[in-house]
């Protein structure tokens, strides 16, 4: 599924489920928690921390799913086509970095 179809879904879910979406202020807290519990499941899992017990039944791909579905309902209720963003932030990216992390020797 591209982004512009995962936008419609979301706004088809929204519809069918969800009553109305969030307004933005309440949205954006909202990504900032389930970035937080991605934050956490990676600290955890990958970084030094120990992991709780709690913790380690947690599904880091639904997490960021999580995380994609809210950054979807700010894109729609903002009124951003975000494959357009999207495609357009990858072709500035391209250009601007097309050699600069072959270059750069950190990455070796």
């Amino acid at each position: 599924m591209d982004i512009k179809n995962s936008q419609l879904a979301v706004d088809n879910w929204i519809k069918e489920h969800g009553v109305r979406y969030f307004n933005e202020l309440t949205n954006m807290a909202q990504l900032t928690e389930e970035v937080g519990e991605v934050a956490r499941i990676i600290a955890r899992r990958y970084g030094e921390q120990s992991e709780k017990e709690s913790d380690k039944n947690k599904d880091l791909g639904e997490e960021l799913a999580d995380v994609m579905f809210v950054v979807l309902c700010l894109a729609n209720q903002t009124g951003i086509n975000l494959q357009e963003a999207f495609d357009k932030k990858l072709d500035i990216k391209t250009e601007r970095d097309q050699n600069r992390h072959k270059n750069n020797e950190k990455l070796r």
